[in-house]
């Protein structure tokens, strides 16, 4: 199935400022930035803070607000980083490359699907790790199924919610089961939830559902209870790890821009170690961000913090030795991939 790639516009900001990739088939990175404003069937309408029109569900607004605010590390991450003790990317020659948005077709979901997972999957086939910018949480679907054929992986999930439906409203692909489907997929070998809280849509049957496949739930207050390091030592081991983050699982404080804000969810710091701890057990594969919804959100601190701990994910693979180009003298820390 062909995809449509938007490259990001001349005049508008590329993520962080890393070069940008116009065409897929020329990528030359080790990471790829790339955004999929995908949306479930079933829709989300919930008025903006302090009412107005309603605001439908995640799409390009999400990608164009996380680039936005990354501009605000662009000049500085060859800098001293106190939240690594030194360089970011550990004097490390990271190429990164923004390839732009995958067109959607909101009529055609299946068409959406489909186009995805090829992208995705020419991502893979040259070799960098896709970071993906949703979009809502049936994202992770289509991008997972592009890892067919490409060995094992664990899904560590961060979210409020479960999201193990079968399907809703007649609907098997959307953001109330995308850990449902990678379950089902054979290349996922292992599932760890962390940041489970409150009241969301999984029922006793989900909850069963998701235990009966082995994964392994994390409650938000186990987490601060116990601690980061405590709770990885029940991450399943597997050869390499995707990580999918939905920004509810994230504290409302410093992460207002979601649709359903609910206390206690995992801080910046717990999201951190998280994201070491995870580079320091085995390669990570792939990462997404969804749900963010910069009409919900406040002073676009949900984009600040999201476009952080991207660039975090980076940090910590480089330090895991994922890439292990040294930085020459010549070289710029912030290094990018195609023009």
């Amino acid at each position: 199935m062909p995809y449509t790639l938007h490259p990001v516009p001349p005049y508008q900001p590329s993520f962080a400022g890393f070069p940008r990739c116009r065409n897929l088939e020329e990528l030359e990175a080790d990471v790829a930035i790339i955004g999929i404003p995908y949306t479930s069937l079933y829709g989300i309408h919930v008025p903006p803070v302090g009412g107005g029109e309603e605001t439908g569900p995640p799409g390009q607004e999400a990608a164009a607000a996380l680039r936005r605010q990354s501009q605000s590390y662009a000049l500085s991450l060859g800098n001293y980083d106190f939240d690594f003790d030194g360089d970011l990317f550990a004097g490390r020659e990271v190429h990164v490359a923004d390839c732009g948005d995958v067109a959607m077709a909101p009529a055609d979901r299946s068409a959406d699907l489909q186009s995805i997972t090829e992208a995705i999957r020419n991502i893979l086939e040259r070799g960098a790790v896709p970071i993906v910018l949703g979009g809502d949480h049936g994202t992770p679907i289509p991008v997972l199924r592009a890892y067919e054929g490409r060995g094992s992986l664990c899904v560590v999930q961060i979210d409020a919610h479960l999201d193990f439906r079968d399907e809703r409203e007649g609907f098997r692909e959307g953001y109330s089961s995308q850990m449902r489907r990678a379950a089902e997929m054979p290349w996922v070998s292992g599932l760890m939830q962390i940041g489970l809280r409150g009241v969301g849509s999984g029922r006793r049957e989900e909850y069963e559902a998701a235990r009966g496949r082995g994964s392994v739930l994390v409650r938000a207050q186990e987490l601060h209870e116990a601690g980061v390091a405590r709770v990885l030592r029940r991450l399943p081991r597997a050869e390499q790890y995707y990580i999918t983050i939905d920004a509810d699982g994230l504290d409302p404080a410093i992460a207002p821009g979601v649709f359903y804000p609910s206390p206690g969810g995992v801080d910046y710091f717990e999201m951190t170690e998280i994201l070491k701890g995870v580079a320091r057990r085995g390669r990570i594969c792939g990462l997404d961000l969804c749900e963010v919804v910069p009409a919900l959100d406040l002073r676009e601190l949900t984009a600040i913090f999201g476009s952080r701990l991207i660039l975090n994910a980076i940090g910590a693979m480089a330090r895991a030795g994922q890439f292990n180009r040294l930085q020459s003298a010549q070289g710029s820390k912030s290094a990018g991939g195609t023009h």
